[in-house]
C-alpha cells in the first residue's frame, strides 16, 4: 500500500506536535511518561523561583516545580511534581534556597522525622532560606568601611613619610647593607682561618678523643686511685687533728700544774699571792717610798745641798 505524501506530512506534523508538547511539559517540570506525586505549598514571596526549577534533597534532585499560581491574597501557590519512588514525611519543609552566587533558585526539602508520609495532593510547610547576597551584604558594608579607614590611614602615612624620612630610611638600609657585607667578609676570613688550621684542629680533636678513650678504658683504675687519695687525705687529716689535740692536752696539763703550784704557795708568785705578811710588808714599803718621794719633791734642800762658790769654811 502506497502512502501518499499528504499522509506522511500529517504523520510528521503529529509527531512533531507530540514531541513539542512533551518538551514543553518537560521544561515546565512535567514528566509525561512517569507517575509523579503532586504536593503543594504557599509562599509570601518566591524571590525569583520559577516553574521547572529542581526540588532537591541534600543536593539530589527528586522532582521539579510544576506550576505557580498567584492567589487573591497575594500569596503564591506552588505545585511540585515528586517522583513516586520517594516518600515524603508529612512534616517536611519545602524551603526556597539559592543554589549559587548568581541567585539561581531551587526548592530544598528538609525531610521531617514523621513516620506518617504525605499523600498525593497534600500541602507541605513552606520556608525561605536567607539569600546568599543578604548574608554577603553586611560583610560588603564592613569591607567598604574598612576600605575607607584604610584609605585615610594610608593618606596619613604618606603625609608622615616625607622626603626626609624616606632619605633617612634609604641611608639606614644602605648602612645595614654595608654592615652585612662586613659581616660576610669577617665570616669568610674566619672560614679561611679555620680552613688553614683544619689539620691542627683535626689533630687536637683526635688527641681529645684518644684521651677520652683512655679515661673510659682506665675508669676503674682512676676510681681506685681517687679512692686511695681520699683515704690518704682522711688519714692525714685525722693524724693532724690527733696531734693537735695531744699538744693542747699537754699545754693544759702544764698550765694546771703551774696553777696548782701557785695555789700551794710555791715560787715567788705563790708566796706573793698566799703569804699575807709578805704582802703587807711590800705594801708598807711601797707607802713609805711614796711618802719619801713626795717629801723630796716638796723639800729637796733637806736632802740635796749645792754651793756655787764651793764649800764654806766652818767658823
Amino acid at each position: 500500500m502506497k502512502i501518499s505524501n499528504e499522509t506522511k506530512v500529517g504523520i510528521l506534523a503529529t509527531v512533531a506536535i507530540v514531541l513539542l508538547f512533551i518538551g514543553y511539559s518537560f521544561l515546565k517540570g512535567n514528566d509525561v511518561f512517569s507517575s509523579d506525586n503532586t504536593f503543594y505549598t504557599t509562599y509570601d514571596t518566591v524571590d525569583g523561583l520559577t516553574p521547572s526549577k529542581p526540588v532537591l534533597v541534600n543536593g539530589y534532585q527528586i522532582g521539579r516545580v510544576s506550576k505557580m499560581i498567584l492567589q487573591p491574597d497575594g500569596k503564591i501557590k506552588t505545585e511540585f511534581k515528586i517522583n513516586s519512588r520517594y516518600d515524603v514525611p508529612k512534616n517536611t519543609i519545602a524551603r526556597i534556597s539559592s543554589t549559587d552566587l548568581l541567585g539561581s533558585k531551587a526548592i530544598v526539602f528538609d525531610m521531617g522525622n514523621s513516620t506518617e508520609m504525605a499523600e498525593d495532593g497534600a500541602f507541605l510547610t513552606s520556608g525561605v532560606q536567607a539569600n546568599i547576597m543578604d548574608k554577603v551584604e553586611p560583610i560588603q558594608k564592613r569591607i567598604e568601611t574598612i576600605t575607607i579607614k584604610l584609605d585615610s590611614t594610608l593618606s596619613v602615612v604618606n603625609t608622615v613619610l616625607d622626603k626626609q624620612f624616606q632619605d633617612d630610611f634609604k641611608n639606614s638600609i644602605h648602612s645595614i647593607s654595608t654592615s652585612l657585607k662586613n659581616v660576610e667578609g669577617i665570616t669568610k676570613d674566619v672560614e679561611g682561618l679555620v680552613g688553614n688550621e683544619k689539620g691542627r684542629l683535626n689533630r687536637i680533636m683526635a688527641n681529645l678523643e684518644s684521651i677520652s678513650s683512655n679515661f673510659a678504658q682506665n675508669g676503674e683504675k682512676i676510681n681506685t686511685i681517687m679512692a686511695n687519695l681520699s683515704n690518704i687525705t682522711d688519714k692525714a687529716a685525722r693524724l693532724d687533728f690527733e696531734q693537735t689535740i695531744q699538744k693542747v692536752n699537754a699545754t693544759m696539763s702544764d698550765f694546771q700544774g703551774i696553777t696548782n703550784k701557785i695555789n700551794s704557795g710555791k715560787g715567788s708568785i705563790g708566796l706573793l699571792l698566799n703569804d699575807d705578811e709578805l704582802y703587807n710588808n711590800l705594801n708598807n714599803a711601797s707607802k713609805e717610798m711614796d711618802n719619801l718621794m713626795k717629801d723630796v719633791k716638796e723639800q729637796p734642800g733637806k736632802y740635796i745641798k749645792l754651793s756655787i762658790f764651793g764649800k764654806k769654811s766652818e767658823k
